[in-house]
């Protein structure tokens, strides 16, 4: 029986998970690059890192960096070459939470951002997370500049407080919303990439939600809340795509 892939560990999902050359007179299927090919390149070609740092950064073997890295390379080449839409999805990863034993470097994204935002919370608590703005639930997760954090205990809200995002873009939100150690998300449309990155960190989306923050998690927490599981942020042009726990690599 053949041994089962290790997870390879990436930092967070890329912004943009869908790119088509400019000039397309037909439809081409799209090339597919993994999730952990997009962080091989990421983390050598973007910040300059050896193949053995790489390898450090996503907990695996050298010469499995070599095997990621090239097979990035060459799809990235046929897509360049050929004029091929590109998709960036599915693999065997699993995204870094920021704990410092698992992690194993300083300065990490993820450890900054539990610095930043962690929440102490109690074994009976739920804690809900709301896009808001002015009361209402804000209807863009990506450009959300505040959270709306409930704790819920036996059916009742018990504590609640706004956090401010400090400006981070949709691709660093779901860690944020993870430092939080948000269990729920209540929010407007959102888009493909942060619904991965959300069912990843393990944190259930109700979305297509509009109107009083408050109301919604108070209904959310009597378990009659109504919300639409198709919407979406559209023009972020994402695409759905596979998550670790379909290829068992984590426990989402």
């Amino acid at each position: 029986m053949p041994r089962p892939r290790k997870c390879r560990q990436v930092c967070h999902f890329p912004q943009t998970l869908a790119f088509s050359p400019e000039e397309q007179s037909q439809e081409k299927t799209p090339v597919i690059l993994a999730v952990d090919e997009y962080e091989a390149i990421r983390l050598i070609d973007k910040e300059g890192l050896s193949q053995e740092q790489c390898g450090e950064y996503m907990q695996v073997a050298r010469t499995t960096v070599q095997q990621i890295y090239a097979s990035a390379r060459r799809k990235l080449a046929e897509v360049l070459v050929e004029g091929l839409p590109l998709r960036i999805e599915g693999g065997d990863y699993q995204l870094c939470d920021g704990d410092n034993t698992a992690c194993g470097r300083s300065g990490c994204y993820k450890q900054k951002l539990n610095q930043l935002y962690a929440k102490p919370k109690g074994e009976t608590i739920m804690r809900i997370a709301v896009t808001y703005e002015n009361g209402e639930i804000f209807q863009h997760f990506g450009r959300t500049e505040q959270f709306k954090v409930y704790d819920v205990e036996n059916g009742q809200i018990v504590s609640s407080e706004v956090v401010g995002t400090n400006g981070k873009g949709h691709g660093a939100l779901a860690g944020v919303l993870g430092a939080l150690g948000a269990d729920v998300l209540i929010c407007g449309g959102i888009g493909g990439g942060a619904q991965m990155a959300l069912a990843a960190a393990g944190i259930r989306l109700y979305a297509g939600v509009s109107g009083s923050a408050d109301q919604a998690a108070e209904a959310l927490a009597a378990g009659t809340l109504e919300y639409d599981p198709n919407a979406r942020c559209d023009h972020h042009g994402e695409h759905h795509g596979e998550t670790c726990g379909s290829h068992g690599c984590g426990n989402h």
